[in-house]
């Protein structure tokens, strides 16, 4: 069975990425992750991809196993301070890292998972505003951006609503 990465559109066979040890590691992570926070974090790991290459699967597999523990634990230490990160905040520092990137405030390809956490930890939970899907979401202290915000009228209106 093909497979295609819906982040970079890279194909590969699912048997190859169960022989390979980086590729299995990597889907194990994934496995844990899901939903829109799993769909968010295949988007982050964009930001890591060189430009005139494809990210490794051992680099995929060694991103996830590095945030996969805070995640989980749902908090973060930053600065000798920890911090709560509930999926919502993982999702809301993602989007705003993509969107500090195609604002041009972000260079790529990231090398750490330090500019994340420095956005989760200003993570402020607000009232919640509704997507497209009708799913409710959290946005952090800050307002979300023009971009992110024109996605979602976007998405809004492609479902009619």
């Amino acid at each position: 069975m093909r497979t295609r990465c819906p982040a970079c559109g890279a194909t590969l066979s699912l048997d190859a990425l169960i022989a390979h040890d980086g590729a299995r590691d990597a889907l194990v992570a994934a496995f844990k992750i899901s939903g829109a926070l799993g769909s968010a974090v295949v988007h982050y790991l964009a930001l890591f991809r060189p430009a005139a290459r494809e990210l490794t699967m051992d680099r995929v597999a060694k991103l996830l196993g590095e945030i996969l523990p805070d995640l989980q634990a749902q908090r973060i230490s930053r600065d000798g301070q920890v911090f709560e990160a509930p999926p919502e905040a993982w999702v809301w520092g993602i989007e705003q890292s993509i969107a500090a990137r195609e604002a041009g405030r972000l260079k790529t390809p990231l090398k750490t998972h330090g500019w994340l956490y420095e956005v989760i930890s200003s993570y402020r939970p607000t009232a919640g505003q509704v997507v497209a899907e009708g799913t409710p979401r959290l946005t952090g202290g800050k307002p979300p951006s023009r971009t992110l915000s024109g996605i979602a009228a976007l998405e809004s209106f492609k479902h009619g609503g």
